[in-house]
């Protein structure tokens, strides 16, 4: 019998170490994350650089008014890093694009097809239109996450 309650006592013992580590807040991980975003690929650093930030499929990629963070950056340095702070940990997804008249629009051709260099996180393989979120999508967690995005041009700068 004694055995049998040193057992139990063992077993409580390490319970309560496991959840004692489950709930500490180091474990648990920030409850805010920064997205850093470095931008290679850029053709010249006329104009400036626009984003938006999705948290999921709704617009992705053309809506900026239904984009988390949506947002221009004069060129300086080459290469670019974004720095996005304060996000959930979650899934995201960036569309990019080099505004080199610095209009703050994607400007394209009659058909549609973008004049100035675009790109999108985890850079998907551009074959007959944008991608879809899912193809995009990045997981941030933890106090950084770190992407690189590599801008395409099909014309022009």
């Amino acid at each position: 019998m004694n055995l049998l309650k040193n057992k139990f006592h063992v077993g409580i013992l390490v319970l309560s170490v496991i959840g004692n580590l489950v709930f500490l807040p180091s474990a648990a991980g920030s409850p805010n994350s920064n997205l850093a975003v470095t931008i290679k690929g850029l053709k010249n650093q006329k104009g400036q650089v626009c984003f938006s930030l999705f948290s999921s499929s709704r617009g992705f990629p053309r809506s900026n008014k239904r984009a988390l963070q949506a947002k221009c950056v004069k060129l300086e340095n080459t290469p670019l890093i974004l720095n996005i702070p304060s996000l959930k940990v979650g899934t995201y997804a960036i569309a990019i694009f080099h505004d080199s008249n610095g209009d703050g629009t994607l400007n394209t051709n009659y058909l549609g097809i973008p004049k100035e260099g675009f790109g999108f996180s985890r850079n998907p393989r551009i074959i007959t239109g944008p991608p879809k979120f899912g193809d995009s999508a990045v997981f941030v967690a933890g106090s950084s996450t770190d992407i690189q995005i590599n801008l395409n041009y099909l014309f022009g700068s």
